[in-house]
């Protein structure tokens, strides 16, 4: 039996397989700050036989809350002379251009932190001035005395050439053993001095909090079970072993939400469906990201703290392309200085939670709106619901305010965070050129099938699919992945100019560094495969488009290929393309995947109708209709291809479809909601 568990913002999640392929699903509050409190109860709470448990893959929002809420270790930098401040400069383009009192985002490092060194790399490498030791030296006394906890070292051209970095962290644990290093040569070898800078400062400032946790976890998992094969995913959606996590934090940055992501892409090539927007909606956030042709994209070109108005920070580490925004199903509905209603991005998280939940709550959240509409019911609840309550506050804090009723309240509720979730969704499709008829909209997360159908009308999606276990998906992602380890060297070279053998000699030297990173986790060379791409822009110009390479061997042929495929996906990106222009390689992009079995899914063997699932008629509010007398199915008595005609609401576990008049909806043999609108099938 193999188990993941997902942490996050509000619940706590647990998916379970067996070797047949029988799954089993649980969810606790998530207990900040000892998140690992909340991992063991509900692997407590689920029941399932610990003893028979051969795999733990988990998911965690440690990292990304200690980045958000600066709990971070005390860090400083050493760097090359002159360039202690290329932190403070960071990057000339501004996001809000014509603030006047724009300011930069303030470095992770305070200025007397950043020590340089004397040491000098050309571009190419080469050594133009020696590592001076006794400027680490000096460097190290002066972090002993300020109580640093953890020390980033970043030289400029490390990419080219890491022995400056090496050297200098082998001296600083010579001097002072038991302070966390981070090598910016060990966790990126792209170039951008500003951003391996910052990507470097950020992995040593959560290092020991990330170190502190998955040694405290490990612990309690120790204590509880005997289970050898244990898990982290990584921002890149595969997982690595604890031990790895624990020396590179940074790469688990969107350990949670990206596992959902490789879930909806590998549940996409079990039934059919190659293009694919998959939307996770939870208690806090709701995040989107497209899948091409069974492609999930991988960016280095990631930020945390991002937005219209200000610039935020830098990681140069592979990252599932992902559009987050802060709607879920405890955001808070409020109304702002100029008298609009506002859903998000505050939430009222687990702790005190909807007013539904009545744990305290006093503001009123989505999931309150839902509620008062009839999509949600009140005996679903782990709690007891005050109705009234739940209804005065929202006809208190929206109702009276606008001059209408409680339910009117609701839906308009409901109408702005489906409207912020759209913008999303417009964002990761439409904005990038990608119509969404073309594509099938998966969601999950508790909220993904609540608001999925009526997103998807807005949206024009033809096909909406709620998966097995849709409100623990990612936890279910987790079950679905391989280890997986993206190795990206800056090799900048005229695609034209270069030789054959040189290409070939650096893509082995990459493929050798791998095979050896994945003995060390216990994976045979015949158990990895290889994925291949390049960065590619012209001459002049100054980013890249990636470009998939099909063979681990170059050839001539194969040059003329990635040309051809780098025109295309110019112009596909940009609306136009240079075809007479030069090109030249940026990167080599080298994914290894430690493949691992995978669960098989079980087809469900059910005979009789859907009439025999029908639980109740339920009174729902729904726009242009009103109050409407709507049939509520119980999903887990479903029977496959029967057709339920909208309005109807299916129920389960957590989770809550709601299917509007203009559609229909079946499951599948697999158990997969899939709703299309009437007529369109």
């Amino acid at each position: 039996m193999r188990v993941a568990t997902d942490i996050g913002g509000t619940f706590t999640d647990l998916v379970y397989v067996d070797e047949q392929g029988n799954f089993g699903t649980d969810k606790s509050s998530t207990t900040p700050p000892h998140f690992e409190k909340g991992v063991l109860h509900v692997l407590q709470k689920s029941g399932m036989d610990k003893e028979q448990l051969t795999m733990f893959i988990h998911g965690t929002t440690v990292i990304i809350n200690a980045l958000t809420e600066r709990k971070g270790a005390k860090t400083a930098l050493i760097t090359t002379k002159g360039f202690r401040d290329v932190l403070e400069i960071a990057r000339g383009n501004r996001p809000d251009l014509f603030n006047v009192q724009y300011e930069k985002p303030t470095p992770f490092v305070p200025r007397y932190l950043r020590q340089e060194v004397n040491e000098r790399l050309n571009y190419k490498g080469e050594v133009l001035t020696a590592l001076h030791r006794e400027d680490i030296e000096s460097a190290v006394a002066l972090f002993k005395r300020e109580g640093v906890e953890s020390i980033a070292v970043a030289y400029l051209h490390a990419y080219a050439n890491p022995t400056h970095e090496q050297q200098t962290v082998a001296i600083i644990k010579e001097l002072w053993p038991e302070v966390m290093v981070t090598a910016s040569s060990d966790i990126t070898q792209e170039w951008r001095e500003y951003e391996r800078m910052n990507t470097a400062v950020l992995n040593a400032y959560v290092q020991p909090a990330a170190t502190t946790y998955i040694d405290r976890l490990e612990k309690q998992l120790t204590q509880a079970m005997t289970i050898d094969q244990r898990y982290i995913m990584q921002s890149n959606g595969g997982t690595t072993k604890f031990e790895n996590a624990k020396l590179a934090p940074i790469n688990m940055v969107e350990s949670g939400p990206v596992a959902g992501i490789l879930g909806a892409a590998v549940l996409g090539e079990m039934i059919g469906e190659k293009n694919i927007i998959a939307f996770d909606i939870g208690g806090t956030t709701a995040k989107c990201s497209l899948i091409e042709n069974g492609e999930v994209k991988v960016s280095t070109d990631y930020y945390i703290e991002k937005d219209n108005r200000h610039a935020g920070y830098p990681i140069k580490t592979p990252v599932i392309d992902i559009v987050e925004i802060g709607n879920g199903g405890g955001s808070i509905a409020w109304i702002d200085e100029g008298g609009a209603l506002k859903v998000g991005p505050q939430s009222a998280g687990s702790t005190p939670g909807p007013v539904a939940y009545g744990q305290g709550g006093t503001e009123p959240t989505t999931t309150d709106a839902n509620l008062v509409t009839g999509r949600l019911s009140a005996n679903n609840f782990d709690y007891k619901v005050d109705l009234t309550k739940v209804k005065q506050v929202l006809a208190e804090k929206i109702g009276e305010p606008f001059q209408i009723s409680e339910e009117e309240a609701a839906l308009g509720i409901i109408r702005i965070a489906n409207s912020n979730m759209l913008n999303a969704l417009k964002l990761i499709s439409i904005r990038k050129g990608h119509n969404p008829k073309d594509f099938t909209l998966l969601a999950f997360g508790g909220g993904g099938s609540m608001h999925a159908p009526a997103l998807a009308l807005e949206l024009g999606v033809k096909k909406v699919v709620i998966p097995i276990a849709s409100p623990v998906f990612s936890a279910w992602g987790m079950l679905m992945t391989d280890l997986r380890h993206d190795y990206i060297q800056t090799y900048i070279k005229r695609l034209n100019e270069v030789p054959l053998a040189l290409l070939n000699r650096q893509w082995d030297d990459i493929k050798q560094s791998a095979l050896q990173h994945f003995e060390d986790e216990g994976m045979k060379a015949e158990q990895v495969e290889f994925h291949y791409a390049v960065d590619m822009r012209y001459i002049g110009q100054e980013h890249t488009v990636k470009v998939p390479v099909t063979t681990g061997e170059w050839q001539e042929a194969t040059k003329l290929q990635v040309v051809q495929d780098f025109h295309a996906l110019h112009e596909k990106n940009y609306t136009f393309s240079l075809r007479d222009a030069e090109t030249e390689i940026v990167n080599l992009h080298v994914t290894a995947f430690g493949k691992v079995p995978k669960p098989q899914l079980q087809k469900i063997q059910r005979d009789g109708t859907n009439e025999a699932a029908i639980k109740e008629q339920r009174r729902v509010y729904y726009e242009h209709m009103g109050w409407v007398d709507t049939a509520i199915y119980d999903r887990d008595l479903l029977i496959p291809n029967e057709v339920i005609q909208g309005p109807a609401i299916v129920e389960e576990k957590a989770a809550v479809t709601v299917i509007y008049q203009q559609q229909q909806l079946h499951m599948d043999d697999y158990g997969n909601l899939i709703i299309e609108k009437k007529g369109e099938q």
